[in-house]
């Protein structure tokens, strides 16, 4: 015989289920109520029935259509039961002051409370002029030496920066206690040891090392306790780099990143003064959770306080199971920007990019770029934490990239969720390398006055035969023939 303590203990053990496996829900009130539910419920009372009304149900069947149908065969009791589960699920759920923490408590008489992000004083180092400083004892950059971001100088404090005119510096923020799988805080340390980052575009002969003078700012300290501590101190830290006029590109570390990054640029620049393109697998606007920032809510948490609006929000590349409808009922109600690889599988990565390149520049003349590297095929990248299938190619996000970073006046820029340990080989950070390289071009273009997206050196697109070879013929510029060139000389 099935007990109605049974039956309860069944719907709170897969309720109990769904919600530690699930972050965000899918609400599905539109459905109308069947009669024979009606006729089976007319003895719950209403304050039991209103249950329904929450996510609950869907968590169990998915949609409250499945739901229904699977309480047609079970009596009132059994559907009481049902309700009585999933009520007790809700109540267990809530905040309790009696028992469950509002924040969490700090030793604030700790002599070493802030230890963890307390600077070196400068009268423990050397006199010095300002300026950026060279790392390496060798003239060239494969010679050995301390490894920075895109083999640049290193930059500490913002006097190094102004005295270096720097037009970008490269910092790290290893933080990755927003996400439910770690070591994204390895990110910053596996993009310095990779190449990628430096030299020339062979696309649009433009070497970013060249045209700009770019810095290694170091790492941002993070508390490996509290997210919530760690990027009040990230929005210091890019906030300071902004206010000296050099342009913070930003290495992370996890997306939760994104808030602090943003609400430091707007904290300069002004809030709702510039726009943002969000390139991410997951469009990263949960709300309603336990904690106020986690990975998946940067976007809700930057829009809310307003720091940018969402009009000018642009998200690229979205697919997975996240979000659903009520996702994109959200963005569409507050005016945002989608393209979803949905849409490129219906018209097209050349139509969508062009979309995209030109609702960049509507709105704003200021531009912020997140780079989240699942948004590119994880046969590509598979170092991240939330890998999702059928994303970008690198061949279609490097001309995005270069392209938004050259026509638009960019304020800042942050690639983030590269997590190494998670790929055996080197090819997660190599590639993630090469798209920091990509906007780093698009820069440079910018600044030598290419501000064409669709920009390609002729020089290495046309190889202009025959006519460019007998041309160098008849002006003396070909190689001649030396059948004695490696042979050793006596």
């Amino acid at each position: 015989m099935i007990t109605r303590s049974r039956i309860l203990g069944a719907v709170l053990s897969g309720l109990l289920m769904c919600s530690l496996g699930a972050s965000v829900y899918a609400e599905d009130t539109d459905t109308p109520m069947p009669d024979s539910f009606k006729e089976k419920t007319k003895g719950i009372s209403e304050e039991k029935l209103e249950i329904l009304d929450s996510p609950l149900p869907t968590m169990l069947l998915g949609t409250m259509e499945r739901f229904y149908k699977s309480m047609e065969g079970k009596s009132a009791e059994e559907i009481e039961a049902y309700l009585d589960g999933m009520i007790e699920v809700a109540e267990a759920g809530k905040f309790n002051p009696e028992t469950d923490m509002a924040s969490i408590p700090l030793n604030t008489e700790a002599k070493g409370f802030n230890g963890w992000k307390a600077k070196r004083p400068k009268s423990l180092n050397p006199e010095r002029e300002p300026g950026p400083i060279h790392l390496s004892r060798y003239m060239s950059s494969r010679s050995g030496g301390v490894k920075t971001f895109a083999n640049a100088p290193l930059a500490i404090y913002p006097e190094d920066l102004i005295a270096g005119n720097v037009d970008i510096a490269i910092v790290g923020a290893p933080l990755d206690m927003g996400s439910y799988y770690r070591g994204q805080k390895f990110g910053p340390q596996a993009m310095r040891n990779e190449y990628g980052a430096g030299g020339i575009d062979m696309s649009t002969m433009v070497n970013p090392s060249k045209v700009l003078s770019i810095v290694d700012y170091g790492d941002i300290a993070i508390d490996n306790m509290s997210t919530e501590l760690s990027v009040q101190h990230v929005r210091e830290r890019v906030r300071e780099i902004a206010e000296t006029g050099t342009m913070p590109f930003i290495v992370g570390g996890d997306h939760s990143l994104e808030y602090p990054d943003i609400a430091a640029l707007a904290d300069v620049h002004g809030k709702g003064s510039f726009g943002v393109v969000h390139f991410d697998s997951h469009y990263d606007a949960g709300k309603n959770q336990a904690h106020w920032l986690t990975h998946g809510q940067p976007v809700y948490r930057a829009v809310k306080e307003g720091h940018v609006k969402p009009e000018n929000f642009i998200q690229i590349g979205l697919r997975g199971p996240w979000p659903g409808p009520e996702g994109f009922e959200w963005m569409r109600n507050n005016g945002m920007r989608y393209h979803t690889m949905a849409e490129v599988e219906k018209k097209g990565w050349k139509q969508v990019m062009e979309t995209a390149l030109k609702e960049a520049r509507e709105n704003v003349d200021k531009l912020y770029i997140s780079f989240d590297v699942d948004v590119i095929d994880p046969a590509f990248i598979p170092g991240t934490g939330t890998p999702v299938p059928g994303g970008l190619t690198m061949r279609e996000a490097i001309p995005i990239v270069r392209g938004l970073c050259a026509q638009n006046d960019i304020i800042g820029f942050e690639i983030v969720e590269l997590d190494p340990l998670l790929d055996p080989t080197y090819r997660s950070a190599l590639n993630s390398n090469f798209i920091l390289h990509a906007c780093l071009t698009g820069v440079a273009m910018r600044k030598e006055g290419i501000e064409d997206p669709y920009y390609l050196s002729d020089l290495t697109t046309e190889h202009r035969q025959p006519e460019a070879g007998e041309k160098a013929r008849k002006e003396g510029l070909r190689e001649e023939v030396d059948p004695n060139y490696a042979k050793p000389k006596n």
